[in-house]
């Protein structure tokens, strides 16, 4: 599986699953300059959540999760900011992170960071 197809085969799990808990998603690989953002969901029309989809066949290097590093958070954030202001949204937001390890199961993280 090249790295595209393993991308997207992470996106699609991780949108099932959240799909699955209750999320609209509303957007996939929303780009702001130099910025991206895996998903956006919607739950109950009171929150907005960025995902960041993380997926790891194995973890000798670490957990899926710990490899978001800090300017990909900045990165994450100033597109999510673009994101709120161009929708007009008043609303809660956060940003979670989406671990998959196959074979093992997804790992939904809540408030990752900001």
């Amino acid at each position: 599986m090249n790295f595209k197809n393993k991308g997207k085969y992470g996106e699609d799990l991780a949108v099932s699953y959240l799909q699955n808990k209750g999320f609209e998603i509303i957007e996939r690989n929303y780009r702001h300059r130099r910025g991206e953002i895996d998903l956006i969901g919607l739950l109950n029309n009171e929150l907005l959540v960025f995902f960041e989809v993380k997926l790891r066949k194995r973890d000798d290097y670490g957990e899926p999760e710990s490899f978001v590093s800090r300017a990909q958070e900045r990165s994450i954030i100033n597109a999510a900011e673009e994101y709120i202001f161009g929708i007009d949204w008043h609303k809660d937001i956060r940003f979670d992170i989406v671990a998959i390890k196959p074979g093992e199961g997804i790992e939904h993280i809540e408030d990752a960071f900001y």
